[in-house]
Formats: structure tokens, C-alpha cells, sequence
């Protein structure tokens, strides 16, 4: 959590902040930092909430293609019979 701090480090370090803030100071301090983490995690989860429900509300609105099972008397629309003739036939006068 401290990287390459040890132990006589952080309690130099304790000891610095209790001199420069006070032992009265220090608590409000905690205060605050408590606060504001409550507050940055409570935002995270509701963008993640967002995000998730913005997700399954697009894959339910998206609605799956279902296979039809082939029948065995395809028809070819008319269109297409006469797209298949031979040139001659498709000549119109």
C-alpha cells in the first residue's frame, strides 16, 4: 500500500502531520476523507448500475432473429423468375 515505505518512515511521517495539524485537527481531517470517499464510491456504483442497466435494457429491446425451419416448396418471387429467363425472353418492344 506504502510501495518502498517502512515502518520508521510512516511513523516519521504520522508524527509530522500530528505536529503540522494538531492532535484536534486530525479527526476532522478523517472526517472528511471518509466523507468524500463514501461519496466518489457511491458515484461509481451508480455509473456502474447505469452502465448495467443501460446494457440489458438494449439487449431486451433488441429482439433475437429466430431460424424458420425451410419448407420444401420455395417460391421465387416474380421478379426474380424473370430475372432468370434467358436474354431473349426479358426483351420488351
Amino acid at each position: 500500500m506504502f510501495g518502498n515505505l517502512g515502518a520508521g518512515e510512516i511513523i516519521i511521517i504520522v508524527l509530522v502531520i500530528l505536529i503540522f495539524f494538531g492532535p484536534k485537527k486530525i479527526p476532522e481531517i478523517a472526517q472528511g476523507i471518509g466523507k468524500g470517499m463514501r461519496e466518489f464510491k457511491k458515484a461509481m456504483r451508480d455509473v456502474e448500475d447505469g452502465l448495467k442497466n443501460n446494457d440489458s435494457q438494449s439487449t431486451a429491446a433488441t429482439p433475437q432473429k429466430t431460424l424458420e425451419p425451410k419448407s420444401e416448396g420455395v417460391k421465387i418471387p416474380e421478379v426474380m423468375q424473370q430475372q432468370t429467363k434467358a436474354p431473349e425472353e426479358n426483351k420488351q418492344i
